[in-house]
């Protein structure tokens, strides 16, 4: 009995985390980011090459995420080489500076695409005839996300996972 029910575990969370990359991913493509710094950086045909990058920063974000663990690479250099934990420590102070520059580079983009996106929003509502109560909508929506956020962290979910 433990068997299928790991198996069913594994697949019930291996096809979440696909429908959660699946989100990821048509945001991306929807707000259309990887094809705007093509075109801003003016190196259009290696746009492929951009958004594998793309998949594999996200893969190895969730492997890391997942397996942190077995990822702590800075501590088999610390035990192997004690002398030099000043040199480790402020070469992680460096990485930490250049992939929080890099991260807020690409969220900073990536809100502004979406708030390009919006532009659409009016013409959608036009086109369903949507005229009343759009306000009432966004406040509905932004009051759920708050209440929802609330509970994460007051039920301290993020501590669960070990």
């Amino acid at each position: 009995m433990d068997f299928w029910k790991t198996v069913l575990l594994s697949a019930a969370g291996f096809s979440y985390g696909l429908l959660a990359a699946a989100g990821v991913f048509t945001v991306l493509v929807a707000v259309g980011l990887v094809p705007r710094f093509a075109g801003k950086t003016h190196t259009a045909r290696k746009v492929f090459l951009y958004e594998e990058m793309v998949i594999f920063g996200t893969l190895a974000g969730s492997f890391l995420s997942i397996f942190s663990r077995y990822c702590l690479f800075g501590a088999w250099w610390q035990q192997r080489f004690p002398d030099y934990q000043e040199l480790f420590l402020g070469m992680g102070n460096v990485f930490l500076c250049i992939f929080g520059l890099f991260c807020g580079m690409f969220i900073g983009c990536l809100a502004l695409a979406i708030a390009e996106m919006l532009d659409s929003i009016p013409i959608f509502t036009r086109r369903i005839s949507f005229r009343h109560g759009i306000g009432l909508v966004i406040l509905s929506m932004a009051i759920g996300k708050l209440f929802g956020s609330l509970l994460y962290f007051w039920s301290e979910f993020h501590r669960t996972v070990q």
